[in-house]
């Protein structure tokens, strides 16, 4: 494609030298450039890209893309732009063929629930003869085709290609969870979005954002900028979850209509007579489209927050109640969601990915209303990241616990031991027993806690010393199949480890 075909995107652009030039590839990373490549010079938190063009240039680039004209490269086109983060997103949606502008796209954002919400939508969206690609933490898929995730959400090059991949391989629809990071540096930009999901907020990414506001700001973009009116999507509608107190403000800053979900009665989509137990949830749900009795294999109140955002989302997309009901009840489980560890000694295994308070404070809520037996919690909080989450998560997990085990996340370049010390800090006000990890027996004499730095003999210590009814919750990675340590990464996968701790366990 030639660059002034892709520059078609940017009427405000300023254009120096020839743009007839042939571009075969995208990118903003000097390391990654081929020749003939379109280098996109950015601003970055780390590092300014336009300190990277000469390398770029020497690498084979054949136009640069830059917002600082000081910087230009000679013997070779370039464009300066206000945004270039913006401009890269526009572009890469051109260059990849704008994939989502004749497909529908969902987009979802929120601290918690992104991931099973996706997996909700993606059955829906099979119920009502829409095969659709998921792009999200766990991987980009679409059948048989999957692709690495890097983030959440890819920079635009990445994610305009995947779109792209997963078109050209069957996908009818797209669903996507998005970030704050991605709203933040416009990794959207040039998404059309059908309809935008905003699930929750609760405190992460403060190591990022600074404080709760900047948060939601990065969150209400998709709902303020990216759902105004599009020439691509005829319609574009919200989906807010008023039962969150940030929803209200979500609402408010629309730019298209809103359907509503929560447990309140006003809510366009809600649910009535609902039982909840260990074999999942049950009930009736109410919607704009009419009433439909449902059961689930989900398990907890947070997910049945989940279900109600699908089946909003299937509401905002005209889907048949049928299709809607049928996706719902046909889904299982979401990898490292309460996932479910066999084992053959009569205790409950789950496996979850909370790693914020409030998600791990929903999951343990969602045990505590299901248990028979005491409730083992092994949980560690990640470095590098938000730390003012730590004594707030240990607070919750030795409150609501009859042993917490609290042990390493990815420690990546922290102290694991100073990361415990600070988990420990919101236990101690609760004065609860410390017990020492080699004086714990299967008895338990009373409710407690105990500092375990190494993850694996954590498992194995909590395992060992669940009886029969007992609940065991490994709480963090769920899903992740590594740990960091230092900039190490090496392959640890919690579901593995406790199946070979209930495999050692004697019965």
């Amino acid at each position: 494609m030639k660059l002034h075909e892709l520059l078609e995107k940017l009427p405000d652009s300023e254009t120096h030298g020839d743009t007839t030039t042939c571009i075969s590839s995208l990118t903003c990373d000097s390391r990654a450039v081929l020749p003939g490549a379109l280098f996109f010079a950015l601003h970055g938190s780390q590092a300014d890209g336009h300190r990277y063009i000469k390398n770029a240039v020497a690498a084979g680039a054949a136009a640069v893309v830059l917002e600082d004209a000081t910087f230009a490269p000679t013997g070779l086109p370039w464009v300066r732009v206000a945004d270039g983060r913006a401009a890269m997103g526009n572009i890469a949606a051109h260059f990849n063929g704008d994939p989502t502008a004749t497909k529908p796209l969902i987009g979802i954002t929120g601290t918690n629930g992104k991931t099973t919400t996706t997996y909700l939508i993606e059955a829906i969206l099979a119920a009502a003869g829409q095969p659709a690609a998921v792009l999200g933490t766990i991987s980009y898929r679409f059948g048989s085709k999957t692709i690495g995730a890097s983030h959440t959400t890819p920079e635009s090059t990445e994610l305009q290609c995947a779109f792209r991949e997963l078109s050209d391989a069957g996908a009818e629809a797209f669903v996507m969870e998005v970030s704050s990071h991605a709203l933040e540096q416009k990794r959207v930009d040039g998404c059309h979005f059908d309809v935008g999901i905003f699930s929750n907020l609760t405190r992460d990414h403060l190591d990022y954002h600074g404080d709760m506001e900047q948060y939601l700001a990065a969150k209400i973009r998709l709902f303020s900028e990216l759902l105004k009116p599009d020439s691509a999507k005829a319609t574009r509608l919200a989906v807010v979850n008023m039962d969150d107190p940030y929803g209200v403000r979500v609402k408010a800053a629309a730019a298209c209509p809103v359907v509503t979900f929560g447990m309140g009665m006003d809510w366009d989509v809600r649910p009535e007579e609902v039982h909840l137990s260990v074999r999942g949830i049950s009930g009736v749900l109410h919607t704009p489209k009419g009433e439909f009795p449902f059961a689930s294999a989900l398990l907890g109140r947070f997910n049945l927050s989940n279900i109600l955002a699908a089946v909003a989302a299937g509401i905002a997309l005209a889907l048949p109640l049928s299709a809607i009901k049928a996706g719902i009840e046909g889904h299982n489980t979401v990898p490292g969601r309460m996932e479910k560890i066999d084992n053959r000694h009569g205790i409950t295994c789950l496996v979850d990915y909370a790693h914020t308070g409030d998600a791990l404070e929903n999951v343990l809520e969602t045990v505590r209303e299901i248990a028979t037996g005491r409730i083992i919690t092994v949980f560690g909080c990640g470095g590098d990241r938000d730390n003012g989450k730590r004594p707030i998560m240990g607070n919750i997990a030795a409150s609501m616990s009859d042993l917490a085990i609290v042990t390493s996340d990815n420690p990546r370049t922290e102290d694991p031991a100073a990361i415990l010390k600070q988990i420990k800090a919101g236990i101690t006000p609760l004065s609860l027993r410390e017990y020492r990890p080699d004086e714990l027996t299967e008895s338990l004499e009373e409710k407690g806690f105990t500092l375990l730095e190494n993850r694996h003999e954590a498992i194995r210590l909590a395992i060992k010393l669940a009886h029969p009814g007992d609940i065991v919750l490994l709480a963090g990675k769920g899903h992740e199949d590594y740990q960091i340590i230092g900039t190490v990464k090496e392959h640890f996968d919690d579901r593995e480890e406790a199946s070979a701790a209930f495999a050692e366990k004697i019965a």
